[in-house]
């Protein structure tokens, strides 16, 4: 269902850095440590809502250039759908308490779903995966015209 993605400006570098820095503070310390880190803002919960975004949708889609999808490649992407559908209402509803529950599901994820086998600490990954996104970011935000 790729109409629930809208197609979008990728994050800033610095949205990156920030959600991460979230993400990688609750990975290692806690959710106590990560509050006293950064405050829970409605901006912190878009980037991390838009991280959740960009992490599970391309793991959990069906690949419309796929020759033989079977009835569970349309139940994950549907599972998908209902994770990111939530994980939506709860940042419109009360983002600031969604902070905590987007990044937990984030890293849920990253630990269940697609660990990575270069990288078996989350902690790696999550590194990982940071560094791809400001590589995108970097170069979608000083591209000539990109909007800034």
């Amino acid at each position: 269902m790729p109409y629930l993605i809208p197609s979008r400006t990728p994050l800033t570098p610095e949205q990156v850095e920030q959600g991460f820095d979230y993400l990688l503070a609750l990975q290692t310390g806690g959710g106590a440590y990560a509050a006293g880190r950064m405050e829970a803002t409605p901006e912190l919960a878009f980037t991390l809502l838009r991280l959740a975004e960009d992490i599970i949708w391309p793991v959990t889609a069906v690949d419309g250039e796929s020759d033989d999808p079977c009835a569970d490649s349309f139940a994950l992407d549907e599972v998908g759908c209902v994770l990111l559908s939530a994980l939506r209402d709860w940042a419109r509803d009360s983002p600031t308490t969604a902070v905590l529950g987007i990044a937990r599901s984030i890293i849920r994820f990253t630990v269940n779903v697609i660990p990575d086998p270069d990288h078996p600490d989350t902690a790696d990954t999550l590194e990982a995966m940071r560094n791809e996104h400001l590589v995108l970011a970097h170069a979608f935000h000083s591209a000539p015209g990109a909007h800034r």
